[in-house]
């Protein structure tokens, strides 16, 4: 199902595509892709510097007659730790690099508006059903990201600051569900002394 995602991303090539990219070889969450802009992306040193989020929340002081009034705020993420920059794979960055727009654009509409979170997992929800895959949330890709990455050996505190995670435990606990097959791998590695 992956393949046939990044078939079709890498054929349509829309601004939009990137955003599922940055979760799949990046980690990214939702909102932090929803906020990106190009000028948090560095090209020439492979890196995005992830600094806030893009959410949609209720009005506190709302004294009008909609009591379920919201709007949308871009600010901190919730906690110091998913303030981080993340290095991203070359082909990414060589994809990244023909579609490149002016620092104030925002990445995953191509334009200075922005696009809600709502609203992208919406486009991804039309991307599986196109492709046919199953109806996955959007958090599924950073899910996927994740569980790759440890499937590769990857080293998990590096990991876990990719992430934005506190501590390992809570990239361990969250993300990281090891196949059988996995699992065999890594008992097949116990020989004799």
């Amino acid at each position: 199902e992956q393949k046939r995602l990044e078939k079709y991303i890498f054929e349509k090539q829309s601004p939009f595509s990137i955003g599922i990219l940055l979760a799949l070889y990046g980690g990214l969450r939702i909102g932090e892709i929803c906020s990106l802009r190009w000028g948090d992306i560095y090209l020439e040193n492979n890196l995005v510097q992830i600094d806030k989020t893009l959410l949609r929340i209720q009005e506190t002081n709302n004294i009008s007659n909609y009591p379920n009034k919201t709007k949308v705020l871009i600010d901190k993420p919730k906690t110091a730790h998913s303030i981080r920059i993340v290095p991203l794979p070359e082909f990414i960055i060589n994809h990244l690099r023909t579609m490149e727009k002016s620092p104030d654009i925002y990445v995953i509409t191509g334009t200075d508006y922005f696009m809600e979170p709502r609203t992208c997992l919406d486009k991804y929800k039309k991307i599986l059903k196109t492709t046919g895959i199953n109806d996955y949330t959007f958090h599924a890709l950073r899910h996927t990201f994740a569980t790759r990455c440890v499937e590769m050996g990857f080293d998990i505190k590096s990991l876990s600051e990719i992430l934005g995670h506190a501590n390992i435990n809570v990239t361990l606990q969250r993300y990281v569900h090891p196949s059988m097959e996995m699992k065999r791998r890594q008992m097949e590695r116990l020989k004799p002394l």
